[in-house]
C-alpha cells in the first residue's frame, strides 16, 4: 500500500477531528490537506505509528488555526454558528445517534468555550477515545496536564454538556410540526413541542437578514416565527429534509440555491430547546453535498 492509499484510509477520521475542532468544513478540509502535504514529505518507513503521526499533525494544525487572529470572531456580526454539513447516510440508526451527539450545533457551540488545547484534549479523549498517554504525545505535554485539560474542559462545559439525541423518527415529527406551523397549521401543537426556555440562534454574518442576538423564551421565539410566517417568504421556498450535522434538519431553497438551514436541539423530555438557523451564504456551500466524516 502506498502512502496515498494509507492516508485515504484515515482521511474521514481526520476530517471529523478537524471539523469538530474548527466548526468550519472549509477550514477542516484545508487542515486535512495540509496534513496530507506534510505526510507526503515524510519517509513513511520511518513512522512507527502512522495513525498517531497523522492525528498529531492534524491536531496541531487545527490548534494553530484556532490561535490565528482572524479566528477571534470579535468583528463577526450577530451570533456565530458552526458551518452546517450535510452528513452522509451511511450508518446504522445507533451509529447515527452516536455521531450526531458529537456533531450537533449545540455540542460544537459548547466547544467554543474551550481553549484550543482544551478542545483538542477533550475531543481526543471523549469523542475519539485516545488514551492520556497518546494525547500527551499529540499535545507535547505530560499525562497529568492532559488530565487537567480534560477536567477543565468538562468543568467549562458543565451541565450544558447534554449530548442527548432523539431517534430519527421523533426528529421527523418535530420537523414536520414546524413545517405545518410555518404554513399556519396546528400552531398550538408546535407550541407544545417548544420548551419554555427554548433559545433561537440565527447566523447571517452581517451578509443577510438575521436576528442580531440570541432569542430566549417560548414567547419570543413564537413571535419571531410569527413575523416570518406573516411575510410568507419561507412558504415560497422548497423545503427539503436532510441529515445535517448527524441529525435530521431542513434545507430551504429558492430556485435551486440554498437560502438557509434549520436544525433543532432537544431536551430529554423530547421538547425543542435549541433552534439553529444558518443564513450566512459563506457557510452554506458545504451543505450542498454529502460529507463523509467520523
Amino acid at each position: 500500500m502506498d502512502k496515498g492509499q494509507l492516508f485515504e484510509q484515515h482521511r474521514n477520521r481526520l476530517k471529523g477531528l478537524a471539523y469538530r475542532m474548527l466548526g468550519s468544513y472549509a477550514d477542516s478540509e484545508d487542515a486535512v490537506q495540509d496534513t496530507f502535504i506534510r505526510w507526503c514529505r515524510e519517509d513513511v518507513n520511518h513512522i512507527e505509528n502512522p495513525v498517531a503521526w497523522l492525528t498529531t499533525v492534524c491536531s496541531r494544525i487545527c490548534m494553530d488555526i484556532l490561535k490565528a487572529p482572524h479566528n477571534s470572531r470579535v468583528d463577526y456580526v450577530g451570533p456565530w454558528l458552526p458551518e452546517p454539513i450535510h452528513t452522509a447516510e451511511e450508518h446504522t440508526i445507533e451509529e447515527e445517534v452516536t455521531l450526531a451527539s458529537s456533531l450537533s450545533m449545540a455540542f460544537l457551540l459548547l466547544l467554543e468555550r474551550l481553549t484550543p488545547k482544551q478542545r483538542a484534549a477533550y475531543l481526543l479523549k471523549e469523542v475519539f477515545n485516545h488514551s492520556y498517554t497518546d494525547i500527551a504525545v499529540i499535545l507535547a505535554t505530560s499525562e497529568s496536564t492532559c488530565r487537567k485539560l480534560v477536567s477543565r474542559a468538562n468543568a467549562a462545559i458543565g451541565q450544558d454538556n447534554n449530548r442527548y439525541q432523539m431517534p430519527p423518527e421523533r426528529q421527523q415529527i418535530l420537523l414536520e410540526a414546524f413545517h405545518q406551523a410555518m404554513n399556519g397549521q396546528q400552531l398550538e401543537h408546535f407550541t407544545r413541542l417548544l420548551a419554555e426556555d427554548v433559545q433561537l440562534t440565527s447566523d447571517g454574518g452581517g451578509k443577510v437578514l438575521a436576528a442580531l442576538r440570541v432569542l430566549s423564551g417560548r414567547q419570543r421565539v413564537l413571535e419571531f416565527f410569527g413575523a416570518i410566517q406573516r411575510q410568507g417568504w419561507w412558504q415560497q421556498l422548497q423545503w427539503q429534509y436532510v441529515p445535517i450535522n448527524g441529525a435530521k434538519g431542513i434545507l430551504m431553497k429558492h430556485q435551486g440555491n440554498i437560502i438557509n438551514t434549520v436544525t433543532f436541539g432537544v431536551n430529554e423530555q423530547g421538547q425543542i430547546n435549541r433552534i439553529f438557523i444558518v443564513r450566512n451564504p459563506d457557510k452554506l456551500s458545504a451543505v450542498q453535498n454529502r460529507a463523509s466524516l467520523h
